[in-house]
């Protein structure tokens, strides 16, 4: 038996809308996979930002005390590059006279 053709129409509208809905449907569930998939990222991002903003904080401060070492290392060479030099002096002048 044969379906009258308005009946026939609304179905095969009402199946094309069916699979509309479908097709929307996975493209919702492949959307959303894919920001789940974007949210672990930033959030393994976030962590390593994290770690490395930490580790240059720790760079900068071994970095500064190394400045500051070295410039008290300076110092004392400076300054006992003076002795020396007064040494020697001292030590040249009473031949010189």
């Amino acid at each position: 038996m044969k379906l009258p053709d308005r009946l026939e129409d609304s179905l095969k509208r009402f199946a094309s809308a069916l699979d509309q809905l479908e097709a929307a449907g996975e493209r919702l569930s492949v959307a959303d996979r894919v920001r789940a998939d974007l949210e672990d990222e930033l959030s393994v991002m976030q962590d390593d930002r994290a770690r490395l903003a930490a580790e240059l904080d720790g760079a900068m401060a071994r970095a500064r005390a190394l400045s500051l070492a070295n410039e008290d290392a300076r110092e004392r060479v400076e300054r006992a590059s003076a002795s020396v030099r007064a040494v020697l002096d001292a030590a040249r002048a009473p031949r010189e006279g």
